[in-house]
């Protein structure tokens, strides 16, 4: 592991290098650094995902092809839990790796090789974004015709409004805070009833169905989709 630590206008913007080539991976510290961030590397996917899980950071570099488990992998299981900004890199750069490392949540994609220069305006990007969206934290969070108040932990539907247990009030928001995103039953049974609690996982499908009998119309797809064998997603 590489740790170099440097502060840039007094607040520290802490960047996360998962990239096996260690030679590249020197290079994107080093500069990273001489522009005032605190950057650390790592050099598989199993490290990174650690890393990534266990501690904030600002931005994540992350290469799609990594020893131990690859990129796509690693920003799907870190998808799934934080929404930390990801920029994928990597020497591959045909449209469906693209679309592939969007689709799996990646923010940004830069292929090999790269200007430094345009690395660097693209972690800019990202910072001013997550400073804007930092500035102004959502009042509601939408989907479709669904209105969900974070202040009064009100759900509306349309015109109607509809209660929800404690329970379902977080589950709800967890889909809702990761459109699109498929959620496994065992990072909704970590994230909404912690990492120790003694329950099974069929839990989860239990206040899915409670969920999807206040929310569903009886003609209607439901809100919820089902991703067999594998959890839940709200997909747009």
């Amino acid at each position: 592991m590489d740790i170099i630590e440097t502060i840039k206008g007094g607040i520290s913007v802490n960047i996360l290098v998962i990239e096996d080539e260690e030679a590249l991976s020197e290079f994107i510290v080093l500069e990273l650094s001489h522009e005032g961030y605190h950057v650390t590397a790592a050099f598989d996917g199993r490290e990174g995902l650690e890393m990534a899980l266990d501690q904030n950071w600002d931005v994540i570099l992350l290469d799609l092809m990594l020893p131990k488990l690859n990129g796509i992998e690693v920003c799907r299981r870190l998808k799934a839990v934080k929404d930390t900004p990801i920029i994928m890199i990597t020497a591959r750069d045909s449209v469906m790796d693209r679309v592939l490392g969007l689709d799996s949540g990646a923010d940004d994609y830069i292929p090999k090789p790269f200007a430094i220069e345009e690395l660097l305006a693209r972690i800019r990007v990202i910072m001013r974004r997550e400073e804007k969206r930092n500035e102004s934290p959502p009042l509601f969070l939408t989907f479709k015709d669904l209105e969900l108040s974070i202040e009064s932990r009100l759900l509306k539907r349309g015109n109607q409004f509809i209660e929800l247990t404690k329970k379902e009030y977080d589950l709800l928001a967890m889909f809702l805070k990761n459109i699109n995103r498929v959620l496994t039953r065992e990072v909704l049974l970590d994230q909404i009833w912690g990492y120790d609690a003694e329950i099974e996982t069929n839990v989860v499908d239990v206040y899915v169905r409670h969920l999807r009998n206040k929310l569903d119309f009886s003609d209607k797809e439901s809100y919820i989709q089902t991703m067999r064998g594998i959890g839940y997603v709200m997909r747009e």
